[in-house]
């Protein structure tokens, strides 16, 4: 495991598998990784609207929502009742409509900002979305970072080669040792295939979620 090889195969196998995509394909991730684009007001709102979304649902699951509420949202006059129609989740829908609306705000506001803690601070704030979904948003944005998920934690565990550390895992909290340890597996794996930080993320991530990594 964690050499070129493994992580090409795994890349590899997704992609015969029709899994190559998070709100993006891999080859637009990589491009955008590579040389990230400047997103309009619409498409930062779209991307955001899909990390509120993605939460507690399959990438399938959600796509397919998000799809839906977009096609909404930009061919017709919304509003929440209407949104709640498609998608019966008042928490969410309240926070897609807020993020639509002022979406100009939030976008400028973002672009303004020049260093990466800061652009991860501010998309913290941002309405339904957290520490770790800020660094998902990031990424999907053209960020190198990483999304320190579970699966990802899981993974920088098994690389440290540390049960005990492994035991430690808490969804809800970061626990500097472990971010260590992750950021250990990533660094090796840059390393190893000359990738963006956040393209291995992504891979890694699917590859666990759809068992090509057993843990």
């Amino acid at each position: 495991m964690f050499s070129a090889k493994w992580f090409l195969d795994l890349d590899s196998r997704l992609r015969d598998m029709g899994l190559d995509s998070d709100a993006q394909t891999f080859d637009e991730i990589k491009q955008n990784l590579s040389c990230p684009k400047k997103f309009n007001p619409d498409e930062f709102a779209e991307q955001v609207i899909y990390v509120i979304l993605a939460g507690g649902f399959s990438q399938k699951t959600a796509k397919r929502i998000h799809k839906k509420i977009m096609n909404f949202i930009i061919n017709n006059t919304f509003n929440y009742n209407d949104l709640l129609l498609i998608f019966n989740n008042k928490n969410k829908v309240k926070a897609v409509c807020e993020v639509w609306k002022n979406r100009k705000y939030f976008c400028d506001a973002y672009y303004e900002l020049n260093d990466l803690d800061s652009k991860v601070n501010y998309l913290q704030k941002l309405p339904h979305i957290g520490k770790i979904t800020a660094n998902h948003l990031a990424r999907n944005l053209g960020e190198d970072i990483v999304k320190y998920d579970i699966w990802i934690q899981r993974l920088g565990c098994l690389y440290a080669d540390d049960p005990d550390l492994a035991k430690k895992i808490d969804n809800k909290k970061l626990i500097p040792e472990i971010k260590q340890a992750c950021d250990d597996m990533f660094n090796h794996m840059v390393n190893e295939t000359g990738l963006p930080r956040g393209y291995i993320d992504v891979v890694l991530w699917k590859a666990c979620q759809n068992g090509l990594i057993k843990l």
